[in-house]
């Protein structure tokens, strides 16, 4: 049976007239099994692949998306409800054949990928009624863990950017979608949209050659999610306000504007489901001001499977004319903040250089380039030394390279949003470190 657990990082501490409390609420599921086990209903999968005309341009993308839904109909675990859908102009079912999802065995399993192995390519892109087939066929089964990929090379030029919108809109809540672009001719916030409104990623695969690797990797990982439901409940006292609640790892994912008003005092944001892993949330609560010496509780933060608590955490407010407390900055809540910075300060740059202008995609990018120094996140300064030469890191001194790659600015904007967890180093006195992972809870 799964657990959890939540610990609370932060300084409690305020100096006097101080409204503002920012916590980091790190969450870790153990036992979580695979999927389908929850016991409130069966697993569901859909593989959709981009089918269109360019998909044959060249033909090894569509060669490649043949063996990487073959490798991923291996990979869904007998049992589990599914349907392989063809993307092109509108969707069609290759698998099952009679218009609704099927239970995967051996004998559906092998039909399926004899059924993908002959999809043919022709068409264009209208991923707004590629998701509408999948709500559909989500919503005929009796499935409480819905869970699909989506692969597409091209933009939506085919369908009003109205009618992405509510798709992505219904199908919220209904099931959760990992988006992958293959090659350089997609656009990344297409996919960050639908990936951001489903609770799912988004990833570039640069070459064909990496599509089997990485649908493999995808169902693996949506099998073993064996919590199908999770909330996050906060609870706020009358005349505080909720200002936002983020996650900040393993990737920046602002929940803030998905919360479901539960009272007057509580609302709660959608997760989706969970494998064995932990999350990290920064919460933030403006609350009334207090004298000096006061102590109140800001924030009460649940973890909520089938209307049950699994896991809280407190976050504490107290006022003080001690500056030596008030001035501390807890370390997660430092670093997580500069991690939302980072993210903004890639994205923004990316599209000031997209729209010519230079010196606010110096200064954006100058400025991601040393927040991932100061962060030791490495991955990010090695894509960002793509696009950008930096001349000196502490500073965030950066160029802008004449000539850069499609696929090196797709890379770097895909990756914005994945962060790097609080160092783990001890305090210099033995005490447990003040981030995730675990201990920190008041």
């Amino acid at each position: 049976m799964a657990s959890f657990t939540a610990d609370v990082f932060q300084n409690e501490y305020l100096p006097d007239g101080s409204t503002e409390v920012h916590a980091v609420v790190s969450v870790t599921c153990t036992g979580a099994g695979q999927a389908g086990q929850t016991g409130s209903g069966d697993a569901a999968e859909i593989i959709i692949i981009d089918t269109s005309g360019s998909m044959d341009m060249p033909s090894a993308k569509i060669i490649a998306a043949r063996r990487a839904a073959h490798v991923a109909l291996d990979e869904i675990h007998d049992g589990t409800w599914f349907a392989v859908v063809a993307g092109n102009t509108g969707a069609q079912l290759i698998y099952p054949r009679q218009g609704t999802m099927v239970k995967m065995d051996a004998g559906h399993r092998s039909a399926a990928q004899q059924w993908v192995a002959q999809v043919q390519p022709g068409g264009a892109t209208t991923i707004g009624a590629w998701l509408d087939c999948a709500r559909d066929l989500f919503l005929s089964v009796p499935a409480a863990q819905r869970h699909a990929i989506l692969l597409t090379d091209g933009k939506q030029e085919h369908e009003a950017p109205a009618e992405l919108d509510r798709a992505i809109a219904q199908s919220k809540g209904v099931f959760q979608c990992d988006c992958r672009g293959v090659g350089d001719n997609w656009v990344v916030e297409q996919l960050r949209k639908i990936a951001t409104g489903l609770l799912g990623t988004v990833d570039l695969i640069a070459t064909p050659e990496q599509m089997e690797a990485d649908f493999e990797a995808i169902i693996k990982r949506s099998m073993s999610r064996g919590v199908a439901d999770v909330q996050l409940r906060v609870w706020a006292p009358a005349g505080s306000e909720v200002m936002f609640v983020r996650q900040v790892a393993p990737d920046v994912d602002d929940l803030t504007p998905r919360a479901v008003q539960v009272s007057e005092l509580i609302r709660e944001f959608p997760t989706g489901a969970w494998a064995d892993e932990s999350r990290d949330y920064h919460v933030a609560v403006r609350v009334p001001t207090a004298p000096v010496g006061s102590e109140r509780l800001a924030a009460r933060v649940e973890l909520v499977v089938d209307d049950q608590v699994q896991a809280k955490g407190l976050v504490r407010a107290v006022w003080s004319a001690d500056t030596d407390l008030t001035t501390r900055i807890n370390p997660a809540v430092a670093h997580y903040t500069g991690q939302a910075e980072l993210a903004d300060a890639i994205q923004q740059g990316l599209a000031a250089r997209k729209s010519g202008d230079e010196e606010a995609a110096t200064m954006l990018l100058g400025r991601a380039a040393k927040i991932a120094h100061d962060a030791g996140n490495e991955s990010t300064t090695r894509l960002l030394a793509k696009v950008v030469d930096i001349t000196d890191p502490d500073t965030g001194t950066v160029r802008l390279k004449k000539e850069v790659a499609t696929l090196d600015e797709m890379a770097l904007d895909t990756s914005s949003t994945k962060t790097v967890r609080v160092r783990r180093d001890p305090a210099p006195d033995g005490s447990p470190p003040a981030g995730p992972p675990p201990g920190g809870q008041p």
